[in-house]
């Protein structure tokens, strides 16, 4: 099963146009995927025990149990915040390795497409989530995609519009589907 990460807890972000694009398009071609989107992140998420082992709300367990545990595959689509990724991410990462640390991420792979305003598509961003990933035991794929300026390839009804981007991200989807 592949977990797909829209990396924003912004609400109306423009970083899950992208990762619902990939989503429909897996799940159309017959693939198991979930999407994960931060923007569904809140209340009790973020307290004293989220790093309890046995202690951790039940939120949090759950989020885990659906979609990190039973993934085999991640695919992370991350906004540029501040020159690297979001905050609420690395929490998520962090949290998610209290418990069953190495069911949760060990031997399994993971596609990292960046998402920015600017020219650089957030570069540092998926190299800093990368060494994260790697630390947790997650083999990185090494066709890190950026995406810049992305206002112009999203409608106004948060639809991703733009045909070469449609086109690399399935280029990207079809490396990641043959990873072993």
């Amino acid at each position: 099963m592949i977990t797909i990460i829209s990396g924003s807890n912004r609400v109306d972000n423009r970083t899950i146009p992208f990762a619902k694009y990939v989503y429909d398009q897996l799940v159309q071609e017959g693939h198991e995927a979930q999407l994960l989107n931060l923007e569904s992140l809140e209340g009790e998420i973020i307290s004293s025990s989220m790093y309890s082992k046995t202690g951790q709300p039940n939120a949090i367990k759950e989020i885990q149990d659906q979609f990190f545990i039973p993934a085999n595959k991640f695919w992370f689509f991350i906004p540029e915040y501040n020159g690297s990724y979001p905050g609420v991410l690395k929490v998520l990462i962090d949290i998610m390795s209290t418990r069953d640390l190495e069911e949760t991420f060990k031997d399994k792979k993971a596609s990292l497409t960046g998402i920015a305003l600017g020219r650089a598509g957030n570069l540092r961003g998926m190299d800093h989530l990368a060494e994260v990933l790697n630390h947790v035991g997650i083999h990185v794929h090494p066709n890190k995609k950026p995406i810049s300026s992305i206002y112009q390839m999203v409608d106004d009804s948060n639809v991703l519009i733009d045909d070469k981007i449609k086109n690399e991200l399935s280029k990207q989807m079809g490396e990641l589907l043959s990873s072993n």
